[in-house]
């Protein structure tokens, strides 16, 4: 038996195909930890999110900044759902869109398995959040995907400010919790993102900082796997464990197994840009 996390799918069904195959997955015995953005830009969301959909029952999966949007397209009308990427549109308009974005949205934005020593998020913690604050703020947004209260969430979810108070309330509250969960790469040591930084570390502004080496950070009690930062790439240190490797832009798509005394990575080739018309190699 093996637990193993997979960093951002994006569509890419082929590449998926390829890792499970490599690490070997037994669906009767492996569990799988899937760290969000499961769609989009890949041109196979549809098969990705069938085919994860179907392991439902030996994975977990956290959110992402394209998982939350998807399930905002999910509740346009028809004619705003035809206005969206190709890609997007085969989940939205398919005849089981129903099934697997009801799925989709009563998902976590954090998991963690104390036993196991590890916590999932798709992109980061506020400098000043524990494991517990991270589990009880994603609590409140998990429950209001799952209730009554969804559409309004996601109608109001966008959007860069505020910046996280512990004296938030409501939409403003839960907005910036979904861009710390979601967005998140650098921040200042007070805990404000710097979300239209998105290059490798060494060439953000003066005064950032990854999310996990801000300055006054607290000490957390589990190791933390996420994805999210593809220009980071495989980045194993201090308890952080980023493995986005780009697999939607001709990188590779990373396994880390987290049962394992040693850190085991395994990877495979992702989307073969190359092999596409030059107007969809960047979308």
């Amino acid at each position: 038996m093996s637990t193993w996390a997979i960093g951002d799918l994006q569509g890419c069904y082929d590449a998926t195909q390829r890792l499970l195959e490599r690490i070997r997955f037994d669906p009767a015995a492996d569990t799988l930890w899937f760290c969000g953005d499961l769609v989009n830009r890949g041109g196979q969301s549809l098969e990705t999110l069938r085919l994860v959909h179907s392991l439902r029952e030996r994975s977990v999966v956290v959110l992402g900044n394209h998982d939350l949007s998807l399930l905002a397209i999910g509740e346009r009308p028809p004619a705003e759902k035809r206005k969206v990427n190709p890609d997007l549109q085969r989940v939205v308009l398919a005849e089981d869109s129903g099934e697997l974005l009801g799925w989709l949205r009563r998902q976590k934005l954090v998991h963690a398995d104390r036993a196991l020593g590890w916590m999932m998020v798709h992109a980061g913690l506020a400098p000043q959040w524990t494991t517990q604050h991270a589990e009880q703020y994603a609590g409140e947004i998990e429950q209001q995907l799952r209730g009554d209260g969804y559409r309004g969430l996601l109608r109001n979810m966008y959007g860069d400010r505020p910046n996280w108070s512990s004296g938030l309330r409501g939409h403003d509250r839960w907005r910036a919790t979904i861009n710390w969960f979601t967005r998140a790469r650098y921040c200042t040591p007070r805990g404000r993102i710097a979300i239209e930084e998105k290059g490798p570390p060494g060439t953000q502004a003066a005064g950032l900082y990854p999310w996990y080496e801000a300055p006054g950070r607290v000490e957390r009690d589990l190791k933390i796997v996420c994805g999210h930062w593809s220009t980071l790439g495989l980045t194993l240190t201090q308890g952080i464990h980023a493995i986005d490797t780009g697999a939607v832009w001709g990188g590779k798509l990373t396994a880390l197994q987290l049962d394992s005394e040693e850190l085991r990575v395994v990877q495979v080739p992702g989307r073969d840009v190359q092999a596409l018309p030059p107007h969809l190699r960047r979308e």
